[in-house]
């Protein structure tokens, strides 16, 4: 049986479902709490998840409850704060742990960018000229994105699923191009480019695990907005990049 490392561990949920048909936790870091609107909009967004998972969770017992022999479900959803842009923009990782006791336990990653002036979520949108839908700066964005999840297939060795086949789901607009942040960088305050974040199956055979394609700002240069422009700089910290793989 797959074992998730030790709740024990963990630290107290900011919110938990509970009960025999499902254990569903929500985490939020330090960083999020230390800011309340952020802290309450995550929450409010954790709570739903629970809530929905626990009523689907008593649904499947009633329908089956062979399903759950070997106990209740577990889910589990962590936010944690990527990066600090400008003093302004909070990139979020949002990692779900999924076990329904299938095959294997599923894990699922997202993305918040929050606009901590304004209090509110927003996208990638205002760093960029144009973000049209198929034009020129989100087709650059896909080939650079493409690029490096190429090279990160071939360090894994495999390459076999660096096919047009396993990105088709990859398309040139902000809401098919995969999740993202404004990765880290060497210059404080600043970033060094966008990392999309994909979980297993979105770009790979589940065995492949997650993967991370990392776009430097250099490459987006001619597309950026003046906003843009003020926020990217330097280059991608080698502790980033170990800790992404």
């Amino acid at each position: 049986m797959y074992l998730q490392p030790a709740f024990a561990a963990d630290p107290k949920p900011d919110a938990l479902v509970k009960n025999r048909s499902i254990e569903a936790s929500v985490y939020l870091d330090d960083k999020i709490k230390a800011d309340p609107a952020l802290a309450a909009d995550c929450l409010a967004e954790g709570r739903k998840w629970v809530d929905k998972s626990a009523a689907e969770a008593a649904s499947a017992r009633r329908q089956d409850p062979q399903l759950f022999d070997r106990g209740g479900w577990s889910f589990e959803r962590k936010y944690n704060v990527r990066s600090v842009v400008g003093g302004r923009y909070v990139s979020i990782l949002r990692n779900d742990y999924i076990d329904t006791h299938g095959a294997h336990p599923n894990s699922d990653v997202n993305t918040i960018l929050w606009d901590s002036t304004e209090k509110k979520r927003i996208s990638i949108r205002p760093f960029f000229a144009e973000t049209a839908d198929n034009g020129p700066t989100m087709k650059a964005m896909l080939d650079a994105v493409t690029a490096s999840l190429n090279i990160e297939k071939k360090k894994r060795a495999a390459e076999e699923t660096a096919t047009a086949e396993w990105y088709k789901e990859l398309k040139p607009t902000l809401l098919k191009i995969g999740a993202v942040t404004l990765a880290p960088s060497t210059e404080r305050g600043m970033s060094s480019g966008l990392t999309f974040h994909y979980p297993p199956y979105a770009v790979g055979p589940y065995a492949e695990g997650q993967y991370v394609a990392f776009v430097p700002w250099e490459t987006l240069k001619p597309y950026l907005s003046p906003e843009g422009a003020k926020i990217f700089g330097g280059s991608r910290p080698k502790d980033d990049e170990d800790d992404q793989r």
